[in-house]
């Protein structure tokens, strides 16, 4: 296929897989909002840094005003909270016969198809570290889960040749029968770093902390409950084992977080994109948004999930500056977790 890949979002995810796939000669075309982030990318210095790889590419690179053009094949990078508004914008651009892929966090394939069409939207679950740290500059800190997968669990001439192509960023690229398990999987394992953002520590510290267990358990067994409604079979990676906290599994909930522990401290990004955007950037995160459709579902289908609400109330407060990042915010979810869970 010799038309180019769109990438709208040309941040730590988008950026990160889209100048390997430079790399590795395949057309890209990004897009991004940040006119000097686009400058640099056209002008051959888009630079990828860090412990996985050190090397700088360059492409074509628009903002989204100046794009032109229809396009089969479209990875969207942007945060969830800017899903909808990016896929009504990419639309004029998708051709008859393309799809869009949701190169994302959280279950943001039921915002795109109801925009573009179920037809047209491809399911992706991806689990690597990366930041943007400034035009043309992203880190990549370490790799982690890609997988791809049509919304009905098909097999498909278009899913088989992505699959293919992103083996070109990640060679243990995954194509799945059940990408609706990884991407609950990962709204499950997110809500633990979503949690961390509350406070300064790392993810690896916060999820190992003994006096957080609860709190860590309860999040994750929340969310698989939703999940579980949903008639979702919900799967693993990178030492997540959901499996044992559905079970409630101390052996293996504690075997989980020790892996889980250990891939987060592999790793040049410590703390989660969340903690990021309100530590550093003092921007809004896109909690709510990722977690919304949890609890929508859960409200569906009559279930609880107050540490869930919780979560997303206090990453809220502090984006208001109503609180401030720090353990007692933990804490404080941590009682409603206990109370719950009693």
């Amino acid at each position: 296929m010799s038309d180019p890949i769109l990438i709208w979002g040309a941040g730590a995810i988008g950026g990160t897989m889209g100048a390997y796939l430079v790399r590795a000669g395949h057309p890209v075309l990004f897009v991004d909002l940040v006119a000097e982030h686009v400058a640099e990318i056209a002008a051959g210095r888009l630079r990828i840094s860090g412990p996985i790889d050190e090397f700088t590419v360059g492409a074509p690179a628009v903002t989204p005003d100046r794009l032109t053009g229809h396009f089969r094949r479209i990875f969207l990078a942007v945060k969830a909270h800017h899903t909808e508004g990016a896929a009504r914008m990419l639309l004029p651009h998708l051709a008859p016969d393309g799809y869009v892929v949701s190169m994302q966090n959280g279950l943001n394939e039921i915002t795109i198809a109801g925009i573009v069409g179920k037809q047209r939207t491809i399911g992706a679950f991806v689990n690597y570290g990366a930041d943007w740290h400034g035009p043309g500059e992203i880190m990549f800190g370490n790799r982690g889960a890609v997988v791809v997968g049509e919304l009905d669990g098909s097999t498909t001439p278009r899913l088989t040749a992505l699959h293919a192509t992103l083996k070109d960023f990640e060679p243990n690229a995954v194509l799945s029968d059940n990408i609706w398990g990884y991407l609950w999987g990962k709204c499950a394992y997110g809500s633990l770093l979503k949690a961390s953002a509350l406070t300064n520590e790392t993810i690896a510290n916060f999820i190992r902390s003994p006096a957080l267990r609860q709190l860590n358990v309860r999040l994750v067994q929340e969310v698989l409950a939703v999940a579980a409604a949903e008639g979702v079979a919900v799967l693993g990676f990178n030492g997540f084992d959901p499996e044992s906290f559905r079970r409630n599994d101390a052996a293996g909930i504690g075997a989980s977080i020790e892996q889980m522990t250990g891939f987060n401290r592999r790793t040049a990004k410590p703390r989660s994109g969340i903690w990021r955007d309100l530590a550093v950037r003092k921007r809004q995160t896109d909690v709510a948004a990722q977690l919304g459709p949890v609890v929508a579902t859960a409200e569906h289908h009559g279930i609880a999930v107050p540490t869930i609400r919780k979560l997303i109330a206090l990453i809220g407060a502090i984006e208001r500056g109503e609180r401030e990042m720090g353990l007692p915010l933990a804490e404080e979810l941590a009682e409603v977790a206990r109370a719950a869970a009693a």
